[in-house]
């Protein structure tokens, strides 16, 4: 039954030529027949050379910039059954400076855009597994219809926008930041494939890959640049998990800071981590720095940490906050300073940015008290399952029955439904 009210189509509402009322009569969203066809036809092209990270990019990129305000008030009248309000009106005539589809097209998409993406974001954060829009009203000849969207994917339906895989995206963008600024940190483990990525992504609110993991898989050393192909690959894996992913691209995999801010732009993960740490010692601060900003400039919504090697090298702390205030001023969403353990120094970087510890003998209430937003578990995770790959092998070795998934379990892991319903 709810299968086929999802699939009722959507009666044309009434033509206008003004405000909210205009606007409904020209998307495809409430359209049918040809109408229905061509609209979206063209409103898959608006979207067909669009990669935003944010919504304010996106409108931006919609030809509608700064127009979010306004389309924050259209949003709670777009739909047919609520009511139209004169400053919704007044909003969408000034955003509509001809009576075009295309105009039509591009404010139709922010709305969806909008609203989608906040619910989303908001459902992503606080880890509620519920569709974000628990409900669809349609439209009929005999009244406003209710649905559940309880059993159906994000983004379900014939009239779904083609703009929901951009939308998903931006939401987890979205909630990845809010994670960074709440009261508890956030824990995110570190995968290094996708399997283990799916397994942690039930469990964790987002989940991170580890350099090392992933370069040790393939045979090659972690830090010196040469596992680019495995990083983005795996990116490219995990990005359609139903939860924000981040990335350790170490540092960058090019000195071009033209190719590495395309390449964090492409990936399609809400968090990159990038290191001034360098095969031969650290980066000259002044050079990272303005990496940071060109890779901030091209993906704006995609969360920078900068991670900061100098404990790892005996570093004075003093150059520590030097780096990292140099790194937030250009951009950087957060700090990392792997090594750094002693709560006087930990609590001196926690006031510049969210600051990322790995997890340590102290435990998330601890150093929540000392600022600390978010605890990862670096490469702990993929070193202890080769310590466990190793001791599982000694104990079938000996004649013992250790634990372990299932197959089944695994088998689940790689299905379809491990990845966002959205894409």
């Amino acid at each position: 039954m709810t299968e086929e009210l999802l699939s009722l189509p959507v009666p044309n509402v009434e033509p206008s030529d003004k405000g909210v009322a205009w606007l409904r009569s020209k998307v495809v969203r409430f359209s049918n027949g040809p109408d229905h066809t061509r609209r979206r036809a063209l409103t898959t092209k608006l979207l067909d050379t669009v990669n935003a990270t944010t919504l304010d990019e996106l409108a931006t990129k919609l030809g509608l910039p700064g127009s979010l305000p306004d389309i924050a008030t259209i949003a709670p009248s777009y739909q047919p059954h609520e009511q139209i309000t004169a400053a919704a009106d007044a909003a969408v005539e000034r955003l509509a400076t001809d009576k075009s589809e295309e105009t039509a097209a591009r404010i139709g998409l922010l709305v969806q855009a909008w609203a989608a993406t906040n619910a989303l974001a908001e459902h992503l954060r606080t880890g509620n597994p519920a569709p974000p829009v628990p409900i669809t009203r349609r439209v009929t000849t005999s009244g406003v219809v209710e649905v559940s969207l309880n059993d159906h994917p994000f983004g379900h339906g014939p009239h779904a926008c083609p703009g929901r895989q951009l939308a998903t995206r931006i939401a987890k963008n979205m909630a990845f930041h809010a994670l960074h600024h709440q009261q508890e940190p956030l824990i995110l483990p570190n995968a290094w494939d996708y399997a283990s990525a799916a397994a942690l992504a039930q469990h964790f609110r987002a989940v991170g890959t580890t350099s090392l993991g992933v370069a040790a898989a393939a045979g090659i050393p972690d830090g010196a640049g040469l596992a680019r192909k495995q990083a983005t690959a795996l990116a490219e894996l995990l990005r359609d998990l139903p939860c924000p992913v981040t990335v350790d691209l170490e540092s960058g995999f090019s000195e071009d800071h033209d190719e590495v801010a395309e390449l964090v732009a492409q990936l399609g993960v809400a968090g990159v981590n990038l290191e001034d740490g360098r095969p031969h010692g650290l980066a000259d601060p002044a050079v990272q720095a303005r990496l940071i900003s060109k890779v901030k400039e091209r993906a704006p919504g995609v969360f920078l940490n900068a991670r900061v090697d100098t404990h790892w090298q005996g570093i004075a702390l003093e150059e520590t906050l030097d780096r990292a205030k140099r790194y937030v001023a250009a951009g950087a969403d957060g700090i990392f300073v792997p090594g750094v353990t002693e709560p006087g120094d930990v609590e001196k970087l926690a006031h510049l940015a969210p600051l990322n510890v790995l997890a340590q003998n102290r435990t998330p209430k601890e150093l929540a008290n000392l600022g600390v937003k978010r605890i990862s578990t670096g490469s702990l995770l993929f070193r202890a399952a080769l310590h466990h790959t190793v001791t599982t092998a000694k104990a079938v070795r000996d004649g013992a029955s250790p634990q372990a998934f299932s197959y089944a379990e695994v088998q689940d892991l790689i299905n379809p439904g491990t990845r966002s319903s959205a894409g």
